[in-house]
């Protein structure tokens, strides 16, 4: 038995290991399952095989594997198409341990094609996209060298070098082959008209939650990853924004938490108008996308209209209500893993009344914890003095503590009063630390003030507006008189937008860019994009001024026409310099005059019997012509399969030998050939 061929195997073995990692890259897959796979990729690429003599027994120990996954799912404990994708894995897992042969081959590739179409159910991202095309090329070449492995005669090497370049062209052009079919081919399928959202780079988070809990280390700050995209009208024209995106504001705190006393209104409305707006506002539209991770909406302040609200879905978009709670907060009724609405925002500096508020909500501008500190009320007479105006008192207490206080985001975990130990212990904190402090100092003087929360900044991206999680911010709201409430700050300036590093930031944003492109073009690919397409190439571009109709298509369509026919005509070339029909008619005429040389002396291939089935059968008889006829056999198969054609003049050379070797045949082989025949 011939020993296969060993970059065969690990290009099976690693094509294989990339068809797992398709579905691992979901996260979904258990650990053990995970390991169990590693292990045996790694057994596999060392060359051994330790489940081939006990095959069977191997086999069967994946019956109760497979009980204990069905007994997961059943309790509910598993989700079934990860039990699936679990035991794909375990399968492959053994057949990559178990022996050599090409029944085993086969099995292996099914089964990491099973693999890559759980990866499809479970993940569908950028990274799938990589290990799906890790597979088809890694597959194509081990199947390819198999098939040569198999036409080499027993004994003889295969020659690797010789056919791994035709072997890697044609996995090229069917790569191509592939794309162009994904494009062109009309795609009628569910997603038609819709468009899905996927959850992205990660678990999703913005931070917002119905209670803002004082303490632990702030390490959304840091976080880079894009939450938020907007194009304002006007447009601020300016690289920096530096503005405050109001989410939601809180008007209570116990001592450790923050909430609002506000009830949700359970009426769902399309439009909700908070405040009557100024003569010009600023429109937004904004884009939440699946990283922020949650339902509240989000508005440059002071807003006060929202609505026009879609939920975007794994399934599809459609319309969403919104949903007004206490503190001016609204949320989107439905789940959505991103969002779209519009926004009309009061601009910043101009007065406004501070919209519906019940008496209740006023006092509790004035509400301190039961257990404040008095030091607290005592620190803010000292810096204050008899200061009466809100404002004035703000922006006092706010530049002391900028210049008193250190902002840091490494902070033990939970204590008891975070208030007093921000104040009078750690004197450093961050972003909620400066907005509480401010908040209650103003309080403890008797004005009204409360906490909001929501992004600072607003990175130009081209023509919009971009929004990081570690742009989450927290900031204070004092009431006004005549005014309503005005936004005071008393984090740092130098602290108040993200804080991760520039690098990563970059790294990022190439990845989200890669991975929106890979979801626009690709798995979000509809019919309607082809059509789209095939339109774009002949109507006249957008703002061209063209009205009337075109008795010819535009410069576009013709430019395309041009890179199409070239594209073929250079294809045409290339295949025309192969000429593969020539060379297999060479090839198989030379095939033909070998195995009527080898009839003069009774040598005849049986039925199905190909050269190299000839020429392995005479080397195991040990036949004197055995050593002429397998090079022969290695040549016809390079220049039949491997695309080194036969020289001018080379198989009439080769055949000349051979009848050389035929005539000098000793005479006890002529009996045999007289028997023969």
């Amino acid at each position: 038995m011939t020993r296969p061929n060993r970059l065969r195997l690990i290009l099976r073995d690693l094509g294989t290991g990339a068809a797992f990692a398709s579905m691992a890259v979901s996260g979904q897959l258990p650990i053990w399952a995970l390991g169990l796979f590693v292990v045996a990729l790694g057994v596999a690429l060392t060359g051994r095989r330790p489940f081939a003599r006990l095959p069977k027994l191997t086999a069967m120990l994946l019956v109760p594997l497979a009980g204990a996954l069905y007994l997961a799912v059943a309790s509910g404990r598993m989700d079934l198409v990860v039990a699936a994708c679990s035991f794909a894995g375990l399968v492959a897992g053994q057949r990559l341990l178990s022996e050599t042969s090409t029944a085993t081959d086969g099995q292996v590739l099914l089964a990491g094609l099973l693999m890559v179409a759980g990866g499809a159910a479970l993940s569908g991202e950028l990274f799938f996209a990589v290990c799906l095309m890790a597979f088809a090329v890694l597959a194509s070449l081990s199947l390819g060298l198999a098939v040569v492995e198999a036409a080499v005669p027993v004994g003889e090497p295969v020659p690797v070098r010789a056919v791994m370049r035709p072997l890697a062209v044609g996995t090229l052009f069917a790569l191509l082959g592939a794309v162009a079919f994904f494009i062109l081919f009309p795609r009628l399928n569910w997603n038609v008209g819709a468009r899905r959202a996927s959850p992205g780079l990660g678990t999703a988070t913005s931070g917002f939650s119905d209670t803002v809990r004082l303490g632990g280390s702030g390490t959304l700050k840091s976080n880079p990853r894009v939450v938020l995209r907007a194009t304002l009208t006007p447009d601020p024209l300016t690289e920096q924004l530096g503005a405050y995106w109001l989410g939601r504001t809180y008007d209570t705190f116990d001592g450790q938490e923050w909430s609002t006393i506000g009830a949700p209104k359970k009426r769902g409305r399309t439009r909700v108008t908070l405040r009557r707006g100024a003569e010009t506002q600023v429109y937004q539209k904004v884009e939440l996308l699946p990283a922020y991770g949650s339902r509240t909406l989000i508005a440059l302040e002071t807003p006060s209209k929202l609505g026009n609200a879609l939920a975007h879905t794994p399934t599809g978009t459609r319309r969403t209500l919104l949903q007004e709670l206490g503190g001016d907060e609204l949320r989107f009724v439905e789940e959505g893993l991103g969002y779209s609405y519009e926004v009309y925002s009061v601009p910043p500096g101009t007065d406004t009344d501070p919209g519906k508020m019940e008496q209740l909500e006023h006092d509790q501008l004035l509400a301190l914890p039961d257990n404040l500190d008095p030091r607290v009320t005592e620190l803010a007479r000292q810096v204050l003095g008899d200061e009466k105006d809100p404002l004035t008192a703000a922006n006092k207490l706010s530049s002391w503590l900028q210049r008193e206080y250190e902002y840091t985001l490494e902070l033990g975990g939970d204590v008891t009063d975070p208030l007093t130990e921000f104040l009078f212990v750690r004197k450093a904190g961050h972003c909620e630390h400066f907005a509480t402090a401010l908040t209650l100092l103003l309080r403890s003087q008797g004005f009204q003030a409360r906490l909001a929360t929501g992004f600072f900044g607003g990175e130009r991206i081209g023509d919009e507006y971009i929004l990081r999680a570690g742009d989450a911010h927290a900031w204070t709201h004092v009431l006004v008189p005549g005014r309503g409430f005005v936004t005071v700050d008393a984090t740092p300036p130098a602290f108040r937008a993200n804080q991760s590093l520039e690098l990563l930031e970059s790294l990022v944003s190439i990845y989200e860019a890669i991975e929106s492109a890979w979801r626009t073009s690709v798995v979000d690919y509809s019919f309607r994009d082809q059509m789209n397409f095939v339109r774009d190439l002949t109507r006249p571009p957008a703002g061209s001024g063209e009205k009337k109709r075109l008795d010819l298509p535009p410069l576009r369509a013709w430019v395309t026409a041009v890179l199409v026919g070239v594209a073929v005509y250079q294809a045409w070339r290339y295949l025309s310099r192969r000429k593969p029909r020539t060379r297999a008619l060479e090839a198989t005429r030379f095939v033909d005059a070998v195995e009527r040389q080898l009839a003069t002396v009774g040598v005849r291939a049986g039925d199905g019997e190909t050269l190299e089935d000839v020429s392995a059968r005479l080397t195991r008889e040990a036949h004197p012509l055995a050593p002429t006829v397998s090079p022969l056999t290695r040549r016809y198969l390079e220049a039949r399969f491997g695309q080194r054609a036969l020289e001018p003049g080379e198989s009439a050379q080769l055949l000349k030998g051979l009848k050389q070797a035929i005539a000098a045949l000793p005479p006890k082989e002529k009996p045999r050939e007289k028997a023969q025949a």
